[in-house]
């Protein structure tokens, strides 16, 4: 693991479905937790429709500047699945049937099952590592730093077990929340306070609506637990001298 080292990471949703709301993206949010949990922060996310020249264009600008980039989408067996041909551009390598993905899937459908439409799904960069699917045997693939994952939910979750030897982060990131019955405008001069004594610690607030009342969610992140520890503190006392109540959530 690296120690005391940012790792940083970008999601790249791919899909018109999303763009047009047909579908709810929660793959970043399953994605991001689990960068966080072995230290590796999200640095930016960006959903893009299915346009070759957007996603090669998409991919080359966030691999220079992140650690590592996770797309999902577009690696299916239609016509407008051209992920792994977008990709295999991107880093200008041949376009070509993956043997090792040949063998997994023809072993995976029954005789006769594996037609034309799900070979497409073999189809992939020079080169590529497998990411090995438990779920629906097509597995999803990396390019240096790029990993191509599936844009269904329940499978995309499945495959990111196998990633973890293949990603090296940093010190995990750690998080404490204190939910809080008031408003914003009641704390936001005393939470910019305390932020601006800790600047190296990320300190957010979320208004949430529960049992027919406002309340506020503030989030405190960091690597390092002591540090947390000190901005809860901080945050406490202020709350308790403007005598705002804590709530469960």
């Amino acid at each position: 693991m690296i120690k005391n080292t940012k790792v940083n990471a970008a999601i790249l949703i791919i899909g018109n479905e999303i763009l047009s709301g047909r579908t709810q993206d929660t793959n970043t949010s399953t994605i991001a937790l689990w960068l966080n949990s072995i230290g590796v922060k999200v640095h930016e996310v960006r959903v893009i429709p299915d346009i070759q020249s957007t996603i090669i264009d998409t991919v080359n600008k966030l691999r220079k500047s992140n650690n590592y980039v996770f797309t999902t989408g577009g690696i299916g067996p239609t016509h407008d699945d051209i992920t792994a041909e977008s990709i295999s551009k991107a880093f200008s390598l041949d376009y070509e049937i993956h043997k090792e993905a040949f063998k997994i899937l023809e072993a995976y459908y029954k005789l006769g099952e594996f037609n034309e439409s799900r070979q497409k799904m073999v189809w992939m960069p020079k080169n590529a590592k497998l990411i090995l699917n438990p779920t629906s045997g097509a597995p999803g693939f990396s390019i240096e730093n790029v990993f191509c994952l599936p844009g269904v939910p329940s499978i995309l979750k499945s495959m990111l077990g196998g990633l973890k030897n293949q990603i090296v982060g940093g010190e995990p990131i750690l998080s404490h929340t204190i939910s809080l019955q008031t408003v914003e405008s009641e704390i936001a001069e005393s939470l910019t306070n305390v932020q601006n004594k800790n600047k190296d610690v990320e300190i957010g607030s979320y208004p949430f609506f529960q049992a027919g009342k406002l309340g506020v969610s503030i989030v405190i992140r960091s690597e390092d637990k002591f540090k947390i520890d000190v901005c809860s503190s901080q945050i406490l006392d202020f709350i308790n001298k403007k005598k705002i109540e804590v709530v469960d959530r």
